[in-house]
C-alpha cells in the first residue's frame, strides 16, 4: 500500500499514540521522583480551589445542574485556576518513512512504529522537563498559569512566605537551632497535620556552605557518620532532624544558588498535579491523562505532523508550610 496510507492504521490513532507515549519509560525530574506531587485527572480546563486561612482545598465536582457544594463563610475564598496548555510538535516527512519501510513485508508497520515512537520519546522528554520546571516553581510558592506566567500563591491567597536566614557564612551560627526553627515554622502551618520528616532541596552555594560549615563538620566527626564527610559531596545529608540534598538543576529549572526549600514529607495533598484533557474533539469532557499524542497528514501528502501535549496544573495547597532558607 502507499507509504503514508499506513498512518490510517489503528496503530496510529489518537488512542494508540496516546497509549504509546504514556507507556514510554518514565524518567521523572527530581521532584517527580521524590513523590511529592499527588497526580489525578480532571475533566475540565479549570480547577476550582478554595482557601481557608492560607490552606487550599479542591472544590468537589458535582453532576451538571446538581446543587453546588456550599462554601463555608468566614475567611474562605474560592479561586479558579486555568490549567496550562503545553503542546509540542514534530514532523515525519514522506522520505523518512520510505527510508525505513520494507515494502510488502510484514515488518512495514513495525518499522514505521519504531520511527514514530522515537519521535514520541523526544517529545515526552521535553514535556517531562517542562513539568519539572512547573514543579520547581511550585516549590517556590508559584504556579504556572495558562499564559505561562509564574504567579505567586502567597499573593493569590494573601499569605506570607516564611523565610529563615541560615547565616552559613558565619562559623558561630547554631545550625541545629536553625533546623529547629524550620520544624517549628512548619508545624503551625500544617494546622495540626502530621508529617514524617522534612526534606530540604538546596541550591549549589547553599549546599556547599552547609556541608563545609564548622558546626556540621564537627557534628559528623563525632559520630559514626564521619565517613560521610569523605563521600560524594553531591549526596544527601541528615542534620538537625532535616534531610538536606543538593538539587541538580539545569538552565532555568533550578533553585537559587543561595537558597533552599524545606518541605514536610508525607502530608496528604500538600502538592497536587491535575491533568486536564487535550483540546481534541475526541477528548472533550474525558478524564485528563498526563500526555496526549496525535498525528495528521501534511498538505499534499508530504508526510505527517505529530503533536504531543500535556495540560498540567501544579499547586501547593499549604504554601506557608514550605520554608524558604537563605544564606549570604
Amino acid at each position: 500500500m502507499p507509504a503514508l496510507d499506513i498512518f490510517s492504521n489503528d496503530a496510529f490513532s489518537l488512542s494508540s499514540l496516546t497509549a504509546a507515549i504514556n507507556n514510554v519509560p518514565y524518567k521523572p525530574g527530581r521532584l517527580g521522583a521524590a513523590g511529592l506531587f499527588e497526580e489525578a485527572g480532571v475533566t475540565q480546563p479549570n480547577v476550582f480551589v478554595e482557601s481557608y486561612e492560607g490552606v487550599l482545598s479542591l472544590v468537589p465536582v458535582v453532576p451538571r445542574n446538581a446543587p453546588a457544594a456550599p462554601l463555608n463563610k468566614g475567611n474562605r475564598k474560592a479561586l479558579s485556576f486555568r490549567v496550562p496548555h503545553v503542546p509540542t510538535k514534530d514532523a515525519l516527512a514522506a522520505d523518512e518513512v520510505l527510508g525505513v519501510r520494507a515494502f510488502g513485508s510484514e515488518n512495514e508497520l513495525e518499522g514505521i512504529q519504531n520511527v514514530v515512537n522515537g519521535r514520541l520519546l523526544s517529545m515526552r522528554n521535553n514535556l517531562e522537563y517542562t513539568l519539572e520546571a512547573h514543579r520547581v516553581a511550585c516549590l517556590k510558592g508559584e504556579y504556572i498559569d495558562a499564559s505561562g506566567a509564574a504567579i505567586s500563591l502567597y499573593t493569590a491567597f494573601d499569605v506570607v512566605q516564611q523565610v529563615i536566614n541560615f547565616a552559613l557564612n558565619s562559623d558561630t551560627t547554631l545550625v541545629r537551632s536553625k533546623c529547629l526553627d524550620v520544624l517549628e515554622a512548619i508545624e503551625p502551618a500544617l494546622g495540626g497535620l502530621g508529617f514524617s520528616g522534612v526534606r530540604v532541596f538546596c541550591g549549589s552555594t547553599f549546599w556547599r556552605s552547609l556541608i563545609e560549615h564548622k558546626a556540621v563538620k564537627e557534628t559528623y566527626l563525632n559520630t559514626q557518620m564521619a565517613a560521610s564527610l569523605r563521600g560524594d559531596a553531591r549526596m544527601e545529608m541528615e542534620f538537625g532532624g532535616l534531610v538536606f540534598e543538593r538539587y541538580r538543576g539545569a538552565g532555568s529549572v533550578a533553585i537559587g544558588d543561595k537558597e533552599a526549600y524545606a518541605v514536610p514529607i508525607e502530608v496528604s495533598g500538600l502538592f497536587i498535579t491535575r491533568f486536564a484533557p487535550a483540546n481534541y474533539i475526541e477528548t472533550v469532557n474525558t478524564l485528563g491523562l498526563p500526555i496526549y499524542a496525535k498525528q495528521e497528514p501534511m498538505d499534499m501528502g508530504k508526510g505527517i505532523d505529530l503533536e504531543a501535549q500535556s495540560n498540567p496544573l501544579n499547586l501547593c495547597t499549604r504554601p506557608r508550610a514550605i520554608i524558604k532558607l537563605t544564606t549570604p
